[in-house]
């Protein structure tokens, strides 16, 4: 199937498959179709137009109906279908904080990106576990400094969450201040602990175990750096020291700037 700008991984979870997306755009974000025996479910569908229609290509080449639609941390080209969203979520999109960033995509990106919803929102109870396409999805609360949306663990062998584990320098975007760094490690034992054998975010796409694993070292190690050093520069100097040449190295001064502002 020809692709233009992103591209697709397959895995095989045993009871289903998970189709990877990468987007390729300017906010590095994935997603997803679950393909179980008869019928289909789709996560955080992609929010530009090109991406849409390469998605939405794509999904009808499976020649299975959509059963579900999630939207959890990524309000995405879902168009005029309903979709389900965990407990909070719905109103935490309307409100100042995320409604607020999408008013910053839409004046950044412009007429790239795709209309903005308008099917029905469901919510999903958070320590629920729902059955779809014959998977099940079990909703747990997210990192406690994130959106309030869910990490769902998906046939007991995926695990996603906002960010997919990397062997790279994080985001001053998701460790946003000094107790999202307790936050994001808690998360990341929680999800080596679930049994999954596949991680998977909104952004980034799929990783295997050893990247959780470099991902609670490096925040170990972060908390010792901020706790060392008295100024932003002092940690970004030291971070690079104890990291050379690790991916995602020019971010570490926005980094910087959020932990210690």
């Amino acid at each position: 199937m020809a692709q233009i700008k992103g591209r697709f991984e397959v895995y095989d979870l045993d009871n289903c498959k998970l189709h990877v997306y990468y987007t390729n755009d300017a906010l590095g974000d994935a997603s997803y179709i679950i393909e179980g025996e008869n019928t289909l479910v789709t996560m955080e569908q992609p929010l530009f137009k090109d991406n849409v229609a390469e998605f939405d290509t794509y999904l009808s080449g499976l020649g299975k109906p959509v059963e579900k639609r999630i939207t959890d941390y990524h309000v995405g080209g879902t168009g005029n279908h309903d979709v389900v969203m965990a407990q909070g979520m719905p109103a935490f999109v309307q409100g100042e904080v995320y409604g607020g960033m999408m008013k910053g995509f839409a004046q950044a990106f412009g007429d790239a990106m795709t209309d903005l919803p308008t099917g029905k929102a469901a919510e999903v109870a958070f320590g629920s576990t729902q059955t779809w396409a014959g998977v099940t999805f079990e909703f747990r609360h997210g990192a406690a400094s994130d959106f309030p949306g869910a990490s769902i663990l998906i046939a007991g062998k995926a695990y996603y969450t906002h960010w997919t584990p990397a062997k790279a320098h994080v985001s001053h975007l998701q460790i946003s201040s000094p107790s999202a760094i307790d936050a994001e490690i808690a998360e990341a034992e929680n999800s080596l602990a679930s049994g999954a054998e596949l991680f998977i975010g909104g952004h980034g796409g799929a990783a295997q175990r050893d990247a959780v694993e470099f991902k609670i070292n490096y925040l170990r190690k972060m908390k010792e750096l901020l706790n060392a050093n008295r100024t932003a520069q002092a940690f970004v100097d030291a971070t690079k020291q104890a990291y050379p040449g690790l991916p995602g190295e020019n971010g570490l001064e926005d980094l910087g700037k959020a932990l210690y502002k």
